[in-house]
């Protein structure tokens, strides 16, 4: 046992140091203070190569920041703060582009200064404005919210038929409220009407359930619902609904998680129905396990263990050059992807995450060796020594495929959720080792 609470002791050194530094290198290069918001395009060595901002990582960024701010302690800085509070009013004087007939939608792509660039059919951007908007809402403790009620003259200028309110002499209001807001329109885009999102429907495009939809709103309901009864009642259906479309990607009689199902959870043909996506599926493993602890579940628990971790992590691990593949096709087939064999950061930070959520539930060894197993590759092939937090994509061998530390897809947002999450597991841990 002394062993074990060594090894769990040196895993939290090198996480909590490896969060430490991933902070600092956001904080020190990322930052436009010129126009607000944040870079993202960044190079290994911190220097700024595109200023287009996406929207998608803009969220991630301000609720990264917001939740250090308000669970850690060493982060509970002005500086974090002031950051997150940048960040959330670009979103809201920038993120959403009015469209006739709709609510609008938050553009995927925006120039340094805001203008919008690109727009994506998808529900995603919308989907991290509502996690940022809600997060800052908590640390800010909503002292804007008297402005979308008390200053409906004097200049007062809301968008049509959009439910960001902008008021030009005081600048957007943010709150609690208005996340919910877009949460609904998200939840009608889904289940009742996705003709906002602006795809066309065409004869030969039969619906699909996405793995990344239900996971995606389940994460919201559990942001929004988090110490707020009456908004987790709100949702509760929804979180109900969530967790059954994940698992009808369980397929193959329960040997095998495919990325995409029909509506009615049947496997659909092609290249597109086999597709495996490993680090997906660890990501709704421990989705699912939150879930179910919370709402005392343990069929759902176990489900989540065996089906969306064990499984994805055999099938996904290079056996040959250690990591976690992108992409898998399950009859065996090349995957038409072509980086599937391609290490990502963001599956294997979701593993360690998985792992480790799993062991701390269990005391399963079993599951401990797994969390190592994916540590010691992680830990010995991401991380930027000389400049600070991670490569993102490395090849199959592991070597350094590309070396920017941030680009259209990765921001400040896997690298230290997954330290974060995983320093507190640890920390719980640590605590009950020591107790006992």
């Amino acid at each position: 046992r002394n062993m074990a609470t060594e090894k769990l002791a040196g895993f939290r050194e090198r996480i909590r140091s490896e969060l430490d530094r991933a902070v600092d290198f956001w904080l020190k290069h990322s930052h436009d203070k010129v126009y607000g918001g944040f870079f993202t395009c960044i190079g290994r060595d911190g220097k700024v190569y595109d200023e287009l901002k996406y929207v998608w990582l803009q969220g991630r960024q301000v609720w990264m920041y917001c939740r250090l701010y308000r669970t850690v302690e060493r982060f509970h800085k002005d500086e974090i703060l002031e950051a997150a509070k940048s960040g959330g009013e670009f979103l809201r004087r920038f993120a959403w582009v009015p469209s006739a007939g709709s609510m609008g939608k938050c553009a995927f792509s925006l120039t340094r200064d805001g203008q919008a660039v690109k727009v994506q059919r998808t529900i995603f951007s919308e989907c991290f404005y509502v996690m940022a908007m809600d997060e800052l809402a908590r640390v800010t403790g909503d002292r804007e919210m008297q402005k979308l009620f008390f200053l409906g003259g004097g200049g007062a200028r809301p968008m049509p038929n959009s439910p960001h309110f902008f008021y030009p002499r005081f600048g957007p209001c943010v709150s609690q409220v208005h996340a919910e807001t877009v949460m609904d329109q998200l939840v009608h885009w889904v289940r009742v009407d996705p003709s906002g999102l602006g795809r066309p429907q065409l004869p030969g495009d039969l619906p699909v359930n996405s793995l990344a939809v239900p996971m995606m709103l389940l994460c919201l309901v559990e942001q929004l619902a988090e110490g707020r009864v009456d908004v987790a009642d709100k949702y509760r259906e929804l979180g109900s609904w969530c967790v059954q479309q994940i698992l009808q990607h369980v397929q193959r009689d329960g040997t095998a998680i495919l990325e995409s199902v029909s509506n009615d959870g049947k496997e659909l043909p092609g290249c597109q129905g086999r597709l495996q996506n490993p680090g997906h599926a660890l990501e709704a493993g421990w989705f699912l396990l939150q879930y179910a602890v919370q709402h005392g579940d343990k069929e759902l628990q176990r489900i989540a263990v065996d089906k969306f971790m064990e499984i994805p992590f055999r099938t996904g691990w290079d056996q040959d050059h250690g990591g976690i593949f992108y992409f898998l096709d399950v009859d065996g087939l090349c995957p038409t992807q072509l980086e599937w064999s391609m290490k990502l950061w963001w599956p294997h930070c979701e593993a360690l995450v998985a792992f480790l959520m799993a062991y701390s539930l269990s005391r399963e060894p079993t599951l401990l060796d797994r969390f190592t197993q994916v540590y010691d590759y992680t830990f010995s092939h991401f991380p930027d020594k000389e400049h600070g937090e991670w490569f993102g994509y490395l090849t199959r061998q592991g070597s350094v495929e590309l070396d920017f530390k941030g680009g259209p897809f990765k921001g400040f947002f896997h690298v230290p959720r997954c330290l974060y999450m995983c320093e507190r597991l640890l920390d719980s841990l640590l605590a009950a080792a020591c107790d006992s």
